[in-house]
């Protein structure tokens, strides 16, 4: 993305916040590209008999995020970190509303190894990742934001360091820290 283009929506996300309506109009055609690719990264391995499609996810995450009232982005990478959390939200509930659907199947254990195709083995997968996510929030909330960014948004390390304005040994540690924490929690 180029620099300019970055300054833009970090004004208009400011201007937002501020209650301007038609900044808020002119987001969308800015940022609707990189949030397809979130999404699509969300998607990418799904199991064949689920009906979202990126676009879908896309235009959910970003009515969820203006649809709220508490309209405050900090800065473009912070709007993209926000919009990741919303579609993995989207997703657990989608998730959630499946698994209800389907009582009496059994559980699937989740490795670590395996968690980058976590949406497309099961919902049980997904909710179990997100449940031991949810933990790890409330023990260690930079190292479950690290895990979001990198895991979710597919951030890298320098990038993820960058957001949350941290150093990227600090981020490396606690990625490497998140990692083993959930392949505990989960297994």
């Amino acid at each position: 993305m180029k620099q300019q283009e970055s300054y833009n929506i970090t004004q208009l996300l400011n201007q937002a916040s501020n209650g301007n309506n038609f900044a808020l109009d002119n987001i969308l055609p800015l940022v609707y590209n990189e949030l397809r690719k979130i999404s699509s990264k969300y998607l990418r391995d799904e199991y064949r008999r689920h009906t979202l499609q990126t676009t879908e996810l896309v235009h959910e995450a970003y009515i969820k995020l203006i649809g709220s009232n508490n309209l405050s982005w900090e800065s473009r990478s912070h709007f993209y970190g926000i919009a990741a959390k919303s579609m993995r939200q989207i997703l657990v509930d989608y998730a959630r509303k499946r698994k209800s659907q389907k009582r009496g199947e059994g559980i699937t254990e989740l490795t670590l190894e395996k968690a980058h195709f976590v949406i497309g083995e099961s919902e049980e997968q997904l909710l179990n990742l997100n449940d031991a996510l949810d933990k790890l929030e409330t023990l260690e909330e930079r190292s479950s934001k690290i895990v979001e960014l990198r895991f979710f948004s597919g951030l890298s390390i320098e990038e993820t360091a960058k957001v949350l304005n941290i150093s990227v040994a600090t981020v490396k540690r606690d990625w490497k820290f998140a990692k083993a924490w959930l392949y505990r929690e989960i297994n």
